[in-house]
């Protein structure tokens, strides 16, 4: 049998409260606490090692993440390279160019009378609140940007490099999509018609006929794709949702196309989900691995937890633990400036399962 102390890890440290401490600080004594404190820690260093790995890393961000006040965070961490391709709900775009048009989300309350707000023309998520004529105003923009583009199929990925463009070019101001634009970092938005712009899409589409065609199925390959020129890749996801499965799933489209990928070497999720119901939002980390989504042999960490209270606390310890890795990161160059998209001079294939195989 053997002795208890063989069982034991390393003693619970009490935090300490002590004024100054940096994030990084704050999250290096936050490794000797429990529960979701930990994990919180512990993302900190899986984030860290991924960077220092030169992996291609994947950011899903699913739930009201803009408009509750963390698009800026996400801004960051593309400018700066600690992602290097997002996939992201349609919803997270729009209220980003909701802002980068100079309109704003306000603090509000659950308890608000909803019959009031409908009569003023007040959408509500939770306890934020948004002026549903200012959404109209975004949904006829665009429109009116969807009808300048070619009358062909668009991924989701191109569509949305041109929109960063376009929001760019009117705004000069930062966001997700501008970010993206100006570092040239793709975004995938495979649910795109589950949001405002796709709304905002088939508005255009009702005034010229064949505008906003989105290939979701060329998404796929392009993603997958990735997997196959990076190989080493890893996955941080935000709240489940679409932008979860379509990051894994990236691993496994792509043994189609090249045997021998295996699933990402990291995973990292911040989830408020639970697996007992089934669902893929909760669903562990240990699950995708049975899909081959996951590696068998990956650093991982789940944080239960909100992400409007992880992010902003993980992001400033990032800030202050990473520029110097950051700065001799060989992280890929993409280009974006068209229907196909290459990567390090590469050129990807086209969007035809006929060519890849």
């Amino acid at each position: 049998m053997s002795d208890k102390r063989d069982l034991f890890g390393p003693p619970i440290e009490p935090f300490l409260v002590e004024p100054n401490l940096t994030g990084e600080q704050i999250l290096d004594r936050m490794a000797g606490i429990s529960f979701q404190g930990r994990n919180l820690a512990t993302a900190h260093r899986v984030w860290r090692k991924m960077l220092a790995d030169n992996c291609l890393v994947f950011l899903g961000v699913a739930g009201a993440l803009s408009a509750g006040g963390l698009r800026m965070i996400l801004a960051h961490l593309i400018a700066h390279r600690y992602v290097d391709c997002v996939v992201s709900t349609g919803a997270n775009l729009y209220h980003d160019l909701h802002e980068c048009r100079g309109r704003q989300h306000f603090q509000g309350s659950p308890q608000t009378d909803d019959r009031a707000l409908q009569a003023a023309h007040i959408d509500r998520v939770y306890d934020t609140l948004m002026d549903e004529d200012e959404f109209i105003d975004n949904d006829n923009w665009i429109a009116a940007f969807s009808e300048r583009l070619e009358n062909r199929p668009y991924t989701s990925r191109e569509l949305l490099y041109r929109l960063g463009e376009h929001l760019w070019n009117e705004t000069k101001r930062d966001g997700i999509l501008t970010s993206a634009y100006r570092a040239n970092v793709p975004i995938f938005c495979p649910a795109i018609a589950d949001s405002s712009i796709g709304m905002g899409l088939s508005q255009g589409r009702h005034s010229t006929a064949g505008t906003g065609q989105v290939d979701v199925i060329g998404d796929i390959i392009e993603s997958a794709n990735l997997v196959i020129r990076k190989r080493r890749t890893a996955s941080i996801v935000l709240g489940g949702g679409t932008p979860k499965n379509f990051i894994n799933q990236a691993s496994v489209q792509a043994e189609f196309y090249s045997a021998g990928i295996g699933g990402h070497s990291y995973a990292l999720q911040i989830v408020a989900d639970v697996p007992h119901f089934g669902g893929a939002s909760g669903s562990t980390l240990d699950e995708a691995r049975s899909w081959g989504k996951v590696a068998t042999d990956a650093d991982q960490v789940t944080v239960n937890a909100d992400a409007t209270i992880a992010l902003p606390l993980l992001a400033t310890a990032l800030s202050t633990s990473m520029p110097d890795v950051l700065k001799h990161r060989r992280f890929s160059v993409f280009n974006l400036n068209g229907p196909r998209i290459s990567v390090d001079g590469d050129l990807l294939p086209s969007n035809r399962f006929e060519e890849q195989r």
